[in-house]
């Protein structure tokens, strides 16, 4: 699973963004079903960030969100996010020199029942 946040942090006011994501990021990484998580700033624009991490399930990562770690670190900073869509499950996936590995969706196939 994949959870892509993005922030929109003007380069004339950062009000210690950059530690605040390193601190929400360190925490989330300490959580169990963590696999990696990085902090990227668009090169186009100095205003666009974004803290992408992958986990190993859907469960993990709300796990990973009611720990008292993320909640002090990483939930007010996530609370800045822009207002879309975050959470992404991975349904193909390629190693370097590998063929293309498909996986099957965890949601229902019917969503209205």
């Amino acid at each position: 699973m994949l959870v892509l946040n993005r922030f929109h942090v003007p380069p004339e006011t950062p009000d210690g963004f950059v530690e605040r994501a390193h601190a929400a990021l360190a925490a989330l990484a300490d959580s169990p079903g963590y696999r990696s998580g990085r902090l990227a700033r668009a090169l186009e624009d100095p205003a666009a960030w974004t803290l992408v991490t992958e986990w190993e399930s859907v469960g993990a990562y709300r796990r990973a969100l009611g720990r008292f770690e993320v909640k002090m670190h990483a939930t007010p900073l996530l609370a800045e996010t822009l207002d879309e869509p975050s959470a992404f499950e991975t349904l193909a996936s390629a190693a370097p020199g590998e063929t293309v590995v498909v996986t099957a969706s965890d949601r229902a196939a019917e969503p209205w029942r």
